[in-house]
């Protein structure tokens, strides 16, 4: 069973339903209990990083989500649960992350003609594999809606790259 935090925002319904389209069960929890007996574990997007934050502190989430890292098992952060996964972001002020992944969330800043937030289809580079991208080459397609970027401390912890 697949468990999507429940942090009070996100697009938790649109994931719960993507995964059921998949053939796969997906429970949308903020139970401890359901996250640790998951078989894979789901951060999803949507909202302001500092707001997430607090929320997952609020609910008691960050135990779970760190205990569900360190017990190997799949996760998967989708956008903003991503991000969260990082030591701070600079969204609307730095904000302390989950510290699970080193390093910083950063703002775009660019140059016309490039606008932000990044909306588009890009191609990717596949830098190692990855679950999440098998069955996809460097060169292959992905769509992209963000304003955000992450920069890691370790470079082995980056599964593709694209340019924007």
């Amino acid at each position: 069973m697949i468990a999507i935090i429940d942090y009070g925002m996100g697009n938790l319904r649109s994931v719960s339903k993507a995964f059921e389209a998949m053939g796969h069960q997906a429970v949308v929890t903020r139970e401890a209990r359901v996250i640790a007996d998951a078989s894979h574990v789901v951060l999803p997007g949507v909202g302001a990083f500092g707001d997430c934050m607090a929320n997952l502190e609020r609910y008691e989430l960050i135990a779970p989500i760190h205990a569900a890292v360190q017990s190997g098992k799949p996760f998967l952060g989708i956008c903003l649960g991503l991000q969260l996964l990082f030591t701070e972001s600079e969204e609307f002020g730095v904000h302390a992350g989950l510290g699970i992944i080193p390093g910083r969330v950063k703002k775009f800043v660019l140059e016309p003609p490039l606008k932000v937030p990044h909306m588009g289809w890009n191609e990717i580079q596949i830098v190692q594999s990855a679950p999440p991208f098998a069955g996809l080459a460097t060169g292959s397609y992905c769509y992209f809606v963000h304003s955000y970027y992450v920069e890691p401390v370790e470079s082995s912890v980056i599964a593709t790259v694209t340019e924007y």
